[in-house]
């Protein structure tokens, strides 16, 4: 049974001033939202809403999520923009969840790319999560690693791409980060933005431990709690296979576009839109068209990302699909 939905607009706007919103984003996130207490102190206490935790992946960091924040906020939304370490999947999970027993209610988690293993495995110990959303990331059963899953299908390029660079651990003795060459990063992960921004995101790398994507998830939280995935068709890190088989895997609200691997800079649009479905469907009655309870998902797909660049609004189609 296929839905059609209204057309959704969804523009890439492209402008010199996300570079400037880039530069600045860390300080403009932490002031994004209303003061309250805890190790996030942007969540509100009280709100008729879920609050949103965008926790995000490698060689990225806070100031990727600074245009969905934005639209989040203006919808109502609290937000918190969480650094992740990138030290370790079960260290990053831990912080991670430590921050989140600081907020009062129900939230979302959002994880881009590593940052979506990492909110599976934070979800496990944190009761508060009532959705999981992966944004071009990862969805592990127990005993899979990032690595493992980028390794299921063909298509990655990124290990071509990568600089080992030691760094002296806290404990004694010497670790390995891995940062994507700068002069490789625009191709390799954000081929749909413009060289001026993603220059921007190439010299401001918050790099990854190596041992990190080798870690093993400890369980699924997608198993307990509904799952929506955004996965990224242009993808050079993680190959859409692999985010199509872990999505499939998952039963999650799945939504497809044309976009790098970079999708909450690129297409902002997109993430918010996703995210917002999942926090309407956990703080009240679901629209018609997106109504599935029982043994169904939805599964939306974009149509060209090329038309939507040049402003040519694009139709998305719903379809129902039984689980097996």
């Amino acid at each position: 049974m296929d839905v059609v939905i209204s057309p959704i607009t969804l523009r890439v706007r492209r402008t010199v001033a996300i570079v400037a919103t880039l530069v600045a984003a860390s300080s403009s996130l932490s002031m994004a939202a209303s003061a309250g207490d805890g190790n996030f102190p942007n969540s509100k206490e009280g709100s008729a809403k879920p609050t949103v935790v965008l926790v995000h992946g490698t060689n990225l960091d806070t100031s990727s999520w600074t245009e969905v924040a934005k639209r989040l906020r203006h919808d109502g939304y609290p937000v918190v923009a969480s650094t992740n370490p990138l030290r370790g999947l079960k260290y990053d999970a831990a912080y991670t969840a430590s921050g989140l027993r600081s907020i009062k209610g129900p939230v979302i988690l959002v994880g881009h790319s590593y940052g979506a293993a990492v909110v599976n495995e934070a979800a496990l110990s944190s009761k508060n999560v009532k959705a999981l959303v992966a944004i071009a990331g990862f969805l592990p059963e127990k005993g899979e690693s990032p690595a493992e899953l980028v390794g299921k299908y063909p298509g990655s390029t990124l290990a071509g791409t990568l600089e080992k660079v030691p760094y002296p651990l806290l404990c004694g003795g010497t670790g390995t980060e891995l940062y994507v060459k700068q002069d490789q990063f625009p191709r390799q992960f954000a081929a749909d933005l413009p060289l001026s921004v993603s220059s921007i995101l190439a010299v401001s790398q918050r790099p990854v431990d190596a041992k990190a994507l080798d870690e093993r998830a400890s369980g699924a939280a997608w198993k307990s709690i509904p799952a929506y995935d955004l996965i990224t068709a242009e993808d050079k890190n993680i190959p859409a296979a692999a985010q199509r088989w872990m999505a499939k895997r998952a039963h999650a609200v799945t939504f497809e576009i044309h976009s790098s691997h970079v999708a909450p800079v690129s297409h902002p649009e997109a993430v918010t839109d996703l995210v917002e479905q999942a926090a309407a469907r956990i703080s009240g009655p679901s629209t018609p068209a997106l109504a599935a309870t029982g043994a169904s998902t939805w599964k939306l797909l974009g149509a060209a990302a090329g038309l939507a660049a040049l402003g040519v609004p694009l139709a998305l189609t719903v379809r129902r699909t039984k689980r097996s």
